[in-house]
């Protein structure tokens, strides 16, 4: 893994940093989507368990709340490989 962040920065390809940095930006965003959708679907099931009546409610919030995170973490990935292209 040290070897990737040696040739990247010692200059063998020129877009090596930029291509290194995109990576980087995909896996946070992709990372914090999962970390997102995971604390959603906790807290959905946890309110499901106490509030069973409330069920539809909750997965409606729950579901438009999943969609939002994905949105970001979208927004993310595209911006990290327009990075790549820049």
């Amino acid at each position: 893994m040290f070897t990737m962040f040696q040739e990247a920065a010692s200059g063998m390809d020129p877009n090596g940093l930029a291509l290194l940095g995109a990576g980087i930006g995909a896996g946070l965003s992709v990372i914090g989507a999962g970390i997102g959708i995971g604390q959603i679907g906790l807290g959905a099931t946890q309110g499901i368990a106490r509030q069973p009546e409330a069920a539809a409610t909750i997965q409606t919030a729950a579901i438009i709340l999943a969609s939002l995170v994905e949105g970001a973490a979208l927004f993310g990935i595209v911006i990290a490989i327009i990075f790549k292209f820049i």
